[in-house]
């Protein structure tokens, strides 16, 4: 993925998420990628490995995990999605979040995620 928007990124991230395609959700991000939880200034996660540790676990768990996305915004390097995710463990409730992502040559670098 060269020289992609960092929209087009994100939409290649969401659409392996969304197919739990672990390798292709993994090419997206940068090998420092860190996660934040807002409002909290330290990151969750950090590290390629840490967050497929996460994500693989998650996929195997999760046989109907979909994220759908209810806006996009998409400004300078960054692109935000509201987004609602259903099937996460098994469980039936719908999840609520915005996911702020920032893309730096050409991969995923900060995930910043709000939580209702």
């Amino acid at each position: 993925m060269q020289n992609n928007t960092p929209e087009e990124i994100v939409q290649h991230n969401l659409d392996c998420y969304n197919n739990r395609d672990i390798e292709g959700f993994m090419s997206s991000f940068d090998e420092k990628i860190k996660l934040f939880t807002f409002p909290e200034p330290n990151p969750n996660t950090e590290g390629i490995q840490a967050v497929k540790n996460i994500y693989q676990k998650l996929f195997e768990s999760s046989p109907n995990l979909h994220s759908k996305i209810i806006k996009r915004i998409s400004f300078d390097n960054k692109v935000i999605d509201h987004e609602q995710i259903q099937g996460r463990m098994g469980a039936s409730e719908i999840v609520e979040l915005v996911l702020i992502y920032e893309v730096k040559r050409d991969k995923i670098n900060k995930i910043t995620a709000i939580k209702k």
